[in-house]
C-alpha cells in the first residue's frame, strides 16, 4: 500500500485524491503529500508493490489467462450451445450478487457484455441476411466507451432511479446496431466471406484507450471491481478479435461475465477481512492468522502514541488520516511481518518463523520512519471575518484596499508541523505448547511498559521466565 509519487502529480491513497510538490525547491529528497488539508513528507514512497500486482492479476487476470491457453490450445470440448448456457449461468448468478451487494456498476456491465455476446451470436446465425462487419465495427466502439462510461461512474446504490438511465442507454444502443446491420446497403456477408470480418483500426484504438483508463483507475484505487472492468474489457475484445469463431467467442464472453461475477465475491472478501479506513487486514483476519500460527512466532502490538487527544485537537478527520499515514507504515513492514488493525489506534503485527531478537531490528526501523515522517497541518480557516450583515455593509469600501486585505490574509496562512510517534510492545512464541492469546497478552503488557517509560519505544518481554505460568507458556 505504497505509492511511487513524482512530483506535481496527482495520485489516489486509499479512495483520496493526493497533490505531490517538492518539499524544497530544486531539491530531489522528500516528497510532500498534500491530502485536501493535510500533507505530510516521506522518502519512500512506491506505486508498485506485491499487494498492488495481486490486486491487479488476481482474479480475472490468471482467469483470462487460463481461458486463453484453453483456447488456443484447442481442447474445448464443449459445443457453442453449452457455453451459451453457461453464460447465462454467470450473468444469472453475477446479477443476483450485484442486486444483494448494491454493486451498480458490476450490474451494467453484466448486462452489457451478455446482449454483446447475444449480437456476436446472431451475426454467426444470420450471415447470410446481415452485413456482419457493420455490427462489429459498432460493438467494437460502444463497448470501450460503455465501459469507460461505467468505470468512471460511482457506486450510488441499486435503485430503479440509478439502474434506469443507463439501462435505457445500453437498450438504445442495442436497437442501434440491430438497425445498422439490417438496415444496411452492403451486400449481405456469405459463409466464405465470414472468415475475412475483422474489427477496424479505430476499433483497436478506442479498446486501446479504454483499457488504459481502466488499468489507470485499477491501479491507483486496487478495488476489485476496478480490476474486474479492465479484464472483462480485455475478454471482450478476445471475442470480438476472434470471430466468426462462435466456439471461441463465447468462451471468452463466458470469462468476461465470470470475471465481472468474481469480483463482486472478492469485493464482499475485503469488506469482511479489510478495514474500510486504512487497507489493512481487521480483526477477523488478524483471528484468523492467529489460528494457523506455529512455533516458533512474535506477535507485536503497535498504538499511536497520544491519538485520544490527538483527535480532540485537529478532529476526527485529520484523525482518519493520520491512522492511513501510519497503516501505511505498517504494510511495508519488513522482516516479513504482517499488519493488522485490531480497532481504533492499535494495531498488530505478526512475525511467522521469528523470534523476538530477529524482529527487534525491524520494528525499531519502523519506529524510526513513522518518528521521522513529518505532517503537516495547514491553517483550516482562512476567513477572518464573518459572513453576515456586517460583511455587507462594508460594501463601499474601495477595490484596492479589498485587495490588500485578501493579500495580507494570504500570507497570514501558516502550517503547523505535528508529530506523531508509536510505542510497540513484542512478544514471542519459542515452543508449540504456548496459547496465541497468552503471547497476546504478553505483548499488550510490554506495550503499557513502554507507554509508561515515555512512548516512542519499544518493549520486549523478557527471555528470562518470570512465572510458571510463563514458563509453561513458553512465552519469551
Amino acid at each position: 500500500m505504497a505509492f511511487n509519487l513524482e512530483l506535481g502529480k496527482t495520485v489516489t491513497y486509499p479512495g483520496r485524491t493526493c497533490r505531490t510538490s517538492p518539499a524544497n525547491s530544486g531539491s530531489a529528497g522528500p516528497v510532500e503529500i498534500i491530502l485536501g488539508g493535510f500533507s505530510y513528507r516521506s522518502n519512500d514512497l512506491d506505486l508498485w508493490s506485491k499487494s498492488t500486482f495481486r490486486a491487479l492479476v488476481l482474479p480475472g487476470g490468471l482467469l483470462l489467462f487460463f481461458t486463453a491457453v484453453l483456447a488456443q490450445s484447442g481442447s474445448i470440448a464443449l459445443p457453442a450451445p453449452s457455453l451459451s448456457f453457461l453464460s447465462c449461468c454467470a450473468l444469472a448468478g453475477g446479477m443476483l450478487l450485484a442486486w444483494r451487494f448494491h454493486t451498480t456498476r458490476i450490474f451494467l456491465a453484466l448486462v452489457m457484455v451478455y446482449l454483446s455476446q447475444q449480437a456476436v451470436e446472431l451475426f454467426a446465425l444470420a450471415h447470410k441476411r446481415v452485413s456482419v462487419g457493420s455490427g462489429i465495427a459498432a460493438l467494437g466502439v460502444l463497448i470501450p466507451l460503455n465501459f469507460i462510461l461505467v468505470g468512471l461512474m460511482e457506486e450510488r446504490g441499486f435503485t430503479f432511479s440509478n439502474i434506469s438511465p443507463p439501462l435505457m442507454l445500453i437498450s438504445m444502443q442495442a436497437v442501434f446496431v440491430a438497425v445498422l446491420v439490417g438496415g444496411t446497403d452492403a451486400p449481405p456477408v456469405t459463409a466464405r466471406h465470414a472468415a475475412s470480418v475483422a474489427l477496424p483500426k479505430y476499433a483497436y484504438a478506442a479498446f486501446a484507450a479504454a483499457g488504459l483508463l481502466l488499468l489507470a483507475r485499477s491501479l491507483r484505487s486496487r478495488k476489485p471491481a476496478d480490476s474486474a472492468l479492465f479484464w472483462s474489457l480485455a475478454a471482450c475484445f478476445l471475442s470480438l478479435d476472434f470471430y466468426p469463431s462462435v466456439r471461441i467467442s463465447a468462451l471468452y464472453a463466458l470469462a468476461a461475465l465470470s470475471i465481472l461475477a468474481i469480483s463482486i465475491v472478492e469485493t464482499s472478501y475485503l469488506f469482511a477481512f479489510h478495514d474500510e479506513l486504512t487497507g489493512l487486514p481487521s480483526r477477523r483476519a488478524f483471528n484468523d492468522a492467529l489460528r494457523r500460527l506455529e512455533a516458533p512466532y512474535s506477535i507485536a502490538v503497535v498504538d499511536i502514541d497520544h491519538f485520544k487527544s490527538f483527535n480532540d485537537t485537529y478532529g476526527h478527520n485529520v484523525g482518519d488520516q493520520v491512522l492511513r499515514l501510519v497503516a501505511c507504515k505498517l504494510a511495508r513492514v519488513t522482516g516479513g511481518g504482517h499488519a493488522y488493525r485490531c480497532g481504533g489506534e492499535e494495531f498488530t503485527i505478526l512475525f511467522p518463523g521469528k523470534p523476538t531478537a530477529e524482529v527487534a531490528p525491524h520494528l525499531e526501523q519502523l519506529r524510526h520512519a513513522i518518528q521521522t515522517t513529518q505532517f503537516h497541518m495547514r491553517g483550516s480557516d482562512r476567513r477572518q471575518a464573518p459572513r453576515g450583515p456586517e460583511r455587507r455593509s462594508n460594501g463601499a469600501r474601495s477595490h484596492t484596499r479589498k485587495a490588500a486585505a485578501i493579500r495580507q490574509l494570504a500570507q497570514s496562512t501558516t502550517t503547523e508541523a505535528i508529530s506523531v510517534t508509536v510505542s510497540i510492545g513484542v512478544a514471542s512464541c519459542l515452543s508449540g505448547v504456548a496459547q496465541t492469546e497468552a503471547v497476546l497478552q504478553a505483548a499488550d503488557k510490554a506495550l503499557y511498559r513502554a507507554k509508561a517509560n515515555g512512548r516512542n519505544r519499544i518493549e520486549i518481554t523478557a527471555s528470562r521466565r518470570r512465572s510458571g505460568g510463563a514458563k509453561a507458556a513458553g512465552i519469551a
